[in-house]
């Protein structure tokens, strides 16, 4: 190192890899101090956020190209595109200038977004010439454009599920081809069963007649879209005929489904455990890396001194105050060496990734204006009544049956005035809550339950005079205010909490899955505005048109998608080809209408579309939710506290700083907004206490955990501390027959 300058370069690099430790990014960039500054932009969450912003308008332009919701002239819609795809080869370039380059030309998402930009450029340009001569076109590139949502280093998580439906296809591959194998012989035995009876549907064709309609209606059977319809016929003409579809369903519908369900949940979790593998070495990896950048010598070992620890910190987490970081640092540097060891410098990462609430304890107003009042035994037992669990009980002994009275009817004089007993005892309940708990922190952002509380009051008060103007939007709104408060009843049962508390922590990779499921809802919209658009039309109720009643196709004339009414279910937009996906999703009747009335006003040929919507969408896409869902639920009922989260608690208490979070949920009421940033003085508790001056930490909740987090927890708690793993270019390769190490906590959750 030279001077204070090389200091800074290898602060700004160590920063780099603790940063991708604790996002678990896996982007291997160049060393040069120019190229890590340019890397640290690059992670910048204003990039980020622009490369988003980008992606969303161009997925957005859908909204106003021919079909359109808004029309918009070509030109305006191909100039926001041509910018959106600039700022996307920008963001390309930046990357390329802070990875190595055979590094970057190796990796596929880089190739694919490239070759999906110049795809976009041919087509716009072909379709413009096509339209300056009055030639219609067909923009085939918009089906392309997920590729930028997808291939995007933001979009990692992404990514991981469509490589969990990668993983998945070769063993799916198998199971759904003797599906199919089954399907047909069934069809075979259907035809000769059927065919020559001379058998009529109820709209008058002929029955079973056909191998390839046979084979169709065999697999919506499957989906039991089109039962018992479809057996009716034959069950009309003799009972033993319904022995052959009950057998069918049996084998198909519950048989396979279950088979395709269990390889889906078996390579899912084969495969999600060899990521989480992954991640984990790949973060200690990164961490050792950081390590060896700033390590010193001091007697026999190497370890970090104090300020360079507090500097690296400081630059991962610019934001962290430094009560906060003081803690971390307590935790790190148990013996207040000055200086940070190998072992607890490798813990970083998970110690700035665990949210730790700083909280600030504040005094009662009245216990300031009249002290001997307020700290009064009269008062002080009223504070503890308050306090009391049995308080709480006996309120939600009151919402239950406030729930009752609503429940029955309001006419009754007795049960409208009892709305006035109730709103009584929520105001008690406020008044007294309030005269306990200091008044900020009982309204603080995070107290839900009490702003529900004051709800309870508000819809009282807004009640009696809505019935008085009549106005029933308002009750409405009112009624159902009232009714959330039974939420409260429910979190506050320990069971009821556990499966709350899973939802939660399902929620953000719900997300992921939720991108996923865009990605195809988009792909199958676009294709379906390019060949469905303008077949079917919706014409308002009251129409007196002759069309109306064809959905203005005269091919739909007689067809059951004309008789119920389907006409609104088209691809003449994007928001309608979304919803008619989502009703595809369903797999209700509509699936095998909607087929059948699209097959009517193109080609037979376009039931392969609803059934290859269906194969991906429910059979492989549904399952491997199903498959996350399940381990989501086995990770959170056997989740335990990490031993980062064990240190940092047991080090708050040392400190004697510690809220417990039963604590804050059960009626302290802290508030966690008003944070000091105050450091650690003195020595012993007293000295501490003083100088916090009311500021308190505590863990915070754990629900808002991601499934994926745990299970990577669980699998590094048992990597001992010293074990630096395999190298890099070993973790790279891992495939799911690799256990390294042994793990039976992970493999048993995992």
């Amino acid at each position: 190192r030279v001077g204070p300058r090389g200091e800074d370069q290898d602060l700004l690099l160590a920063a780099a890899y603790v940063s991708d430790a604790q996002y678990n990014r896996n982007v291997p960039f160049e060393t040069s101090p120019q190229a890590v500054r340019l890397y640290h932009f690059y992670n910048h969450w204003t990039m980020r956020a622009a490369t988003y912003f980008f992606i969303w308008v161009d997925l957005a332009l859908a909204l106003f190209e021919e079909p359109a919701l808004f029309p918009l002239p070509f030109l305006a819609t191909s100039i926001a595109e041509v910018l959106c795809l600039t700022a996307f080869f920008g963001r390309l370039v930046h990357f390329a200038k802070v990875t190595p380059q055979m590094v970057f030309w190796k990796d596929t998402k880089n190739i694919c977004i490239m070759v999906t930009i110049v795809l976009t450029l041919i087509d716009l340009i072909t379709y413009g010439s096509l339209e300056a001569v009055n030639i219609h076109g067909v923009r085939w590139s918009r089906a392309l454009r997920p590729v930028f949502l997808i291939n995007f280093p933001e979009s990692r998580q992404i990514r991981r599920a469509f490589r969990s439906i990668r993983n998945t296809l070769p063993d799916i591959l198998y199971v759904f081809l003797l599906f199919i194998f089954s399907v047909l012989i069934f069809s075979l035995m259907a035809l000769k069963l059927f065919g020559d009876r001379g058998l009529k549907t109820v709209q008058g064709s002929p029955y079973f007649t056909n191998i390839l309609d046979i084979a169709f209606e065999l697999y919506v059977l499957v989906t039991t879209a089109n039962s018992p319809d479809v057996m009716m016929p034959a069950y009309e003409f003799n009972w033993w005929y319904s022995l052959y579809f009950i057998t069918y369903i049996i084998i198909n519908t519950y048989i396979f489904m279950s088979v395709f369900l269990a390889v889906v949940y078996n390579n899912y979790r084969k495969h999600l455990k060899n990521e989480i593998r992954t991640l984990a070495y790949l973060k200690r990896h990164k961490m050792i890396e950081a390590f060896n950048i700033l390590k010193v010598k001091v007697g026999t070992e190497f370890v970090v001194k104090e300020a360079q620890w507090r500097q690296l910190a400081k630059v991962v987490e610019p934001d962290i105050s430094s009560s906060h970081l003081e803690l971390l640092l307590r935790i790190s540097d148990e013996g207040q060496k000055g200086y940070v060891d190998k072992t607890n410098f490798l813990r970083l990462a998970d110690l700035l990734n665990i949210q730790v609430v700083t909280i600030n304890i504040k005094r009662h107003p009245l216990e300031a204006w009249m002290p001997r009042v307020y700290q009064s035994s009269p008062s002080l037992l009223v504070q503890k009544m308050v306090r009391h669990r049995i308080f709480v009980w006996v309120y939600d002994v009151i919402i239950l049956i406030n729930a009752i009275f609503i429940a029955l009817d309001e006419k009754n004089p007795l049960i409208s005035y009892a709305e006035w007993l109730f709103l009584s005892l929520y105001i008690i309940e406020i008044l007294l809550k309030l005269y306990t708990y200091e008044p900020r922190a009982y309204f603080g952002r995070k107290q839900f339950w009490n702003w529900c509380s004051e709800t309870g009051m508000l819809d009282g008060c807004v009640l009696f005079p809505a019935r008085k103007y009549n106005s029933q939007q308002i009750l409405d709104i009112v009624l159902i205010l009232r009714i959330l408060r039974l939420l409260r009843v429910i979190v506050s049962i320990q069971r009821f909490r556990v499966i709350v508390t899973t939802l939660i922590n399902i929620g953000p990779t719900m997300l992921t899955f939720g991108g996923l499921v865009l990605v195809v809802y988009y792909v199958f919209a676009i294709i379906g505005m390019e060949v469905f658009h303008g077949k079917v039309h919706f014409f308002d109720p009251g129409s007196t048109s002759p069309d109306a009643l064809v959905c203005g196709n005269p091919a739909l004339k007689d067809s059951a998608f004309a008789r119920g009414r389907y006409c609104r279910n088209n691809f003449n937009d994007l928001p309608a080809s979304l919803i008619l996906l989502t009703e595809l999703t369903v797999v209700n009747q509509c699936f095998a209408l909607l087929a059948d009335g699209f097959a009517l006003v193109t080609h037979q040929a376009a039931k392969l579309y609803f059934i290859g919507f269906h194969v991906v969408v429910v059979i492989l896409i549904v399952n491997i939710f199903i498959a996350f869902i399940l381990e989501a639920f086995f990770v959170a009922y056997s989740l335990e506290k990490s031993e980062v989260e064990t240190a940092i608690e047991k080090k708050i208490q040392e400190l004697g700083v510690g809220v417990q979070e039963e604590e804050v949920q059960d009626g302290k009421l802290i508030d966690n907004v008003d944070a000091k940033d105050s450091g650690f003085s003195g020595d012993d508790g007293d000295n501490k206490r003083k100088a916090l001056k009311g500021l308190y930490f505590r863990i915070a909740s754990k629900k808002y955990k991601t499934v994926d987090a745990l299970l990577q927890q669980m699998f590094e708690s048992e990597i001992a501390p010293e074990d630096e793993g395999p190298s890099l270019e070993e973790i790279l390769n891992f495939s799911p027959s690799d256990v390294h190490p042994k793990n039976p906590s992970f493999e048993n959750s995992a």
